[in-house]
């Protein structure tokens, strides 16, 4: 998307909509916050970030959810807040926005009974997280704030142990999303969307094999 109305249009929606948005700056933590408020005809928006949240000037990108698609941008600037407003930043429309349709495939929401978990070592740190859909080009996962440290969008995982119930399949990932949203029984949580790369025909074959067994189990 590079039209500036449509631009425009779409952080407007978001902004009335409340939509959450994170912020990934290059080389620090992820930052959430939302669209205050947009204005047109200066071509900018106003962020209200997390309270107690700032970001380092430099180069963020921004992730969130407009209907059923991803919408991303990236934006660099000194990101000063407003006078007396800490919490509020404005910035400037971004010349073009990355719009991608939410799954290219049907996912499979994990069953409770059974094993579907993702393990994997990053940066020397083990982890194992709770899967929570699978589809043939890919997985989804979930995690509290505090383990997805280090699961950033474009971050790419290899030799993942993926348990799907009875069978095992050790593969590479590409995580395609980070996303925060809040659980009534497990609180805050951040859901990671995978996608396979070079996966084998072999293990391709598993994970079929996998997703034909969970849809015979819910009928």
């Amino acid at each position: 998307m590079t039209d500036a109305e449509a631009i425009g249009e779409s952080l407007q929606r978001l902004a009335e909509q409340g939509r959450p948005v994170t912020i990934y700056p290059a080389g620090a933590e992820p930052v959430l916050a939302r669209i205050a408020s947009v204005d047109p005809e200066s071509s900018r928006f106003t962020l209200e970030l997390d309270h107690g949240a700032s970001l380092p000037p430099g180069r963020c990108t921004f992730v969130t959810w407009l209907d059923a698609a991803r919408f991303q941008f990236e934006l660099t600037s000194t990101w000063t807040p407003l006078p007396g407003q800490p919490g509020h930043v404005p910035a400037d429309f971004p010349t073009h926005c990355t719009v991608l349709n939410r799954r290219s495939a049907n996912r499979l929401e994990t069953p409770l009974a059974g094993n579907f978990l993702a393990s994997f070592v990053l940066f020397g740190n083990p982890y194992e997280l709770q899967l929570y859909d699978v589809a043939v080009g890919g997985i989804g996962m979930r995690c509290s704030p505090r383990e997805a440290t280090g699961l950033h969008p474009g971050r790419k995982l290899q030799r993942v142990r993926l348990e799907l119930g009875d069978a095992v399949v050790i593969c590479d990932l590409e995580i395609r999303l980070a996303r925060r949203f809040r659980s009534f029984l497990l609180g805050e949580q951040v859901q990671i969307g995978c996608r396979f790369v070079n996966l084998s025909p072999a293990m391709q074959a598993e994970i079929d094999k996998a997703i034909s067994r969970m849809t015979l189990a819910r009928r």
